[in-house]
């Protein structure tokens, strides 16, 4: 399996266990019916459906990504959807939006804009340009996860030391993380701004495709051990994290956990 192959499998296995939180995001923002709005980041198209049944049935919805066979796969899988008309995906770089000014009522991202860490105010200026004055911008991100019951410490540890965020976030100051998004806003030109945390929540009984995302979630959290890892934690995420370990812990049948998106949201100024 390549690369890109990997990233929509991994995207298609992750859906079950993302989608009921994010609706409850897209279902908060009370999208107007009839209006259009653009998906920074858009990959294989999953919430760009979600935001198109939230402004149906004459809204329509722009999917923007950099990569070519990350929006082929999300227009073969559109082909034949109802929505289908709805949808229009396109290649760009956030950081040059290929859009005129004003084109979009909202814009929407989903782990993309300043995630998990960015030169996050040229890039919210240029979607303030595409957005129309008073329209809504949406930006998500995970922002935490509890998933290893009664092992509170070693969770801790492996955060630290092998999270898959600390290549992306090391040597980066404060105001480049996601989560200091708030900061840029009113310098990007964007007012009413809010935060809003949304929860997933997870427990056992588990479904066959949660138990399957919430598996391949430990590989991505905490599969690449680093130099600072001691052996013995390495040694418990193997015991706790593997498919076929007489402890692993999605076995346990009072399991559950929880994991967070946080949303930022404001309105462009009007001029």
């Amino acid at each position: 399996m390549d690369d890109i192959d990997r990233v929509i499998d991994n995207l298609e296995q992750m859906d079950p266990l993302r989608k009921p939180t994010l609706l409850s995001a897209i279902r908060a923002l009370q999208l107007p019916p009839g209006s259009q709005g653009l998906d920074i980041g858009c990959g294989i198209g999953l919430q760009a459906v979600l935001l198109a049944h939230a402004i149906r049935p004459n809204g329509h919805v722009t999917g923007l990504d950099i990569s070519e066979p990350l929006l082929a796969y999300a227009r073969q899988k559109g082909n034949g959807s109802p929505i289908a008309d709805q949808i229009v995906f396109k290649k760009g770089d956030m950081k040059h939006l290929p859009f005129e000014n004003d084109s979009f009522d909202w814009a929407w991202s989903v782990d993309c804009v300043g995630y998990p860490a960015a030169d996050l105010l040229p890039i919210l200026k240029e979607i303030c340009r595409v957005v129309r004055p008073g329209g809504l911008i949406a930006l998500l991100a995970w922002s935490s996860q509890q998933l290893l019951p009664g092992h509170a410490m070693l969770e801790a540890r492996l955060n630290a030391t092998c999270s898959a965020y600390a290549p992306f976030l090391q040597e980066q100051p404060p105001l480049a993380h996601f989560q200091r998004a708030l900061h840029w806003f009113p310098k990007a030109g964007i007012v009413e701004a809010t935060c809003t945390t949304f929860i997933g929540q997870v427990q056992a009984p588990l479904e066959p495709d949660i138990r399957a995302a919430l598996a391949l979630l430990f590989e991505m959290l905490w599969g690449g051990a680093s130099d600072e890892a001691s052996q013995v934690d390495i040694e418990q995420y193997h015991r706790l994290c593997s498919q076929g370990s007489p402890d692993f812990i999605l076995d346990i049948p009072e399991y559950c956990g929880f994991f967070t998106y946080t949303m930022f949201t404001g309105v462009v100024a009007l001029t």
